[in-house]
């Protein structure tokens, strides 16, 4: 049980540091062809923060492991909601003033009820796992069109933010050593998670769908947790929020569309009642939250963190 135990924080560490090493390769090879920063971050930057869903509800797709990549999309929605966003607002009241946030707001709502229906007879087909990945390219199209014509502010912004990125003596075969390094951080670390949290979820009595919905997605969102903390402690609202609405897009349209093409996935009868109902919640209350004054205050930080710790609870009650 303890080498299990290691192996899961291993795994962990090889999806946080392989998301890292490829968002940072892959943007700096992005911007070494002059793509526009904005334009890297809200799709570099937004997606590949989510490549540890990714690579893990793909592994435990192939492992016939449905709950786990399932339940690891959808608690990673409501945890970048609930737990990333209302952290975010406590570091720094997040203030909006991107456009494009407001256009993404209804899109994550728009799928996550495609997303219920689509599950409503129990699976999730190749057929709709295709429709959904078509999706991720429409959508990455409109990102890109909308994001060229943001204000100047905006695109400032962004490229501070790039900046940290950014080393000395930064070369293209370093930029694809990085991203090479990443992606194999991210299969090996994905493998041992999924493999160990199968392992401990039988020998402790919890299901796999109440660990995927936990520990593993949580754990696969960490790296939109550091981008979104340090972009709230640097004031830069638009991209704290505009990472976790993109994530969370990426996570259904392209997490679940691969995953289902791959292997169709089997949808827990608990979901259906529950946990989709809640991330669907949990995206339609941050429309009125975020365009009342165009701002996520601390308070409203504070009950979005309070609102997933009762989520949590419930889970494990």
């Amino acid at each position: 049980m303890l080498l299990q135990i290691a192996l899961f924080f291993a795994g962990l560490t090889g999806l946080y540091f392989g998301a890292e090493w490829l968002v940072k390769g892959a943007s700096r090879f992005a911007c070494s062809f002059n793509i526009k920063p904005i334009v890297v971050g809200l799709t570099i930057v937004a997606f590949g923060t989510s490549m540890p869903e990714l690579v893990t509800s793909v592994i435990a797709s192939i492992k016939h492991s449905s709950d786990i990549a399932m339940g690891n999309v959808i608690g990673s929605n409501i945890a970048n909601i609930g737990l990333i966003l209302g952290l975010s607002a406590v570091v720094q009241p997040l203030r909006i003033d991107m456009n494009l946030i407001y256009r993404e707001m209804p899109i994550v709502v728009g799928i996550s009820v495609l997303l219920y229906f689509m599950g409503w007879n129990g699976t999730l087909s190749r057929l709709e796992g295709g429709v959904l990945l078509g999706g991720i390219f429409s959508y990455t199209y409109y990102v890109y069109r909308l994001a060229l014509k943001e204000p100047d502010a905006i695109e400032l912004e962004y490229k501070e933010f790039e900046e940290l990125l950014e080393t000395k003596n930064n070369t293209v075969t370093k930029d694809l050593f990085l991203i090479v390094i990443g992606i194999i951080g991210l299969v090996g670390g994905a493998y041992l998670l999924v493999h160990s949290a199968i392992y401990i979820a039988r020998v402790i009595g919890v299901s796999e769908l109440v660990i995927g919905l936990t520990v593993i997605a949580v754990g696969t969102s960490l790296p939109e947790l550091a981008t979104s903390v340090i972009a709230a402690i640097r004031k830069e609202s638009d991209i704290s929020v505009g990472n976790i609405l993109g994530s969370n897009i990426f996570n259904i349209l392209a997490v679940l569309g691969v995953a289902a093409m791959i292997q169709p996935l089997q949808v827990n009868n608990a979901s259906l009642r529950v946990d989709m109902p809640v991330m669907l919640l949990f995206s339609i209350c941050l429309i009125p939250i975020i365009t009342w004054k165009l701002v996520l205050t601390r308070l409203q930080g504070v009950f979005l963190l309070i609102g997933y710790g009762i989520y949590i609870l419930w889970l494990f009650r």
